[in-house]
């Protein structure tokens, strides 16, 4: 396949953005590429944060005071949230980066029951499934259980359930990496 070099220039606003290099394939036609491009702009991909944005974990501000511990044991925890309104998605249900965002909180307190505070962790990998709708205004319980924690990762088990029915909602495993500590 042929491909040629385009420079392009975002701009947002009417403020140029920084130009960059991108590989086009010869055989797409051009009027794709400008819609692409237009789509990545209107979604904000060559817009820069601000400074306060970038710090670390900055994300879970966004929704920390959302979850309220329900009771902590080594190796379990279990978290109350409510789905409010600024965290819904336009089906008036719990949007998925909400539940990606509480699952990855809830599994690192969870994995901070067992592994000291010393190893630093990080998450590898997080899987999720959707199995039904978490509606606006309903109160839901996480329970989160260690799966396996051993010198270099910790597995662990959430399941998301309306708390007035217990119907299981969204179910998910994160696995976190111990970074190892410096021997100097």
């Amino acid at each position: 396949m042929e491909k040629n070099s385009v420079s392009t220039t975002a701009s947002i606003a009417g403020e140029a953005q920084s130009s960059s290099e991108v590989t086009v394939a010869k055989s797409l036609p051009a009027e794709y590429v400008r819609e692409i491009e237009s789509f990545f702009i209107r979604k904000g991909s060559s817009a820069h944060l601000p400074e306060n944005h970038k710090s670390k974990d900055f994300y879970s501000h966004l929704f920390r005071h959302l979850l309220r511990a329900n009771y902590v044991q080594r190796g379990r925890v279990s978290c109350l949230f409510s789905v409010l309104s600024a965290f819904a998605n336009i089906f008036n249900g719990l949007h998925g980066g909400v539940i990606g965002g509480i699952a990855e909180r809830v599994a690192i307190a969870c994995a901070r029951t067992i592994v000291s505070e010393d190893k630093e962790l990080f998450l590898g990998e997080l899987s999720m499934s959707y199995l039904s709708a978490a509606p606006l205004n309903e109160e839901c319980v996480v329970d989160g259980s260690t799966v396996r924690s051993g010198r270099n990762l910790t597995v662990v088990a959430m399941e998301f359930r309306i708390k007035k029915t217990g119907k299981l909602v969204y179910t998910a495993r994160a696995t976190l990496y111990h970074m190892p500590i410096a021997k100097l």
